[in-house]
C-alpha cells in the first residue's frame, strides 16, 4: 500500500504541472488539470504539442 502512495503524488504533479504549462500556452488550467488526473502523461503529451492560442504570429 506505501508504494502507490508514491504512485499518487506522482500523478498529482504532473497533473499540476499541465496546469501550469496550459496556462501559459494560454489555456484553462483547471480543465487541463482535470484532463491530467484522468490522462496523466498523455495529457503533457498532447499539451507539448498544442500550439499557442496567443495570435501573435511566430516569427
Amino acid at each position: 500500500m506505501q508504494e502507490s502512495g508514491g504512485y499518487v503524488v506522482g500523478w498529482g504533479t504532473l497533473a499540476l504541472i499541465n496546469a501550469g504549462l496550459a496556462q501559459s500556452k494560454g489555456r484553462g488550467g483547471m480543465n487541463w488539470f482535470l484532463l491530467s488526473l484522468l490522462l496523466g502523461p498523455l495529457a503533457t503529451f498532447l499539451l507539448v504539442v498544442s500550439n499557442s492560442l496567443d495570435n501573435t504570429p511566430a516569427p
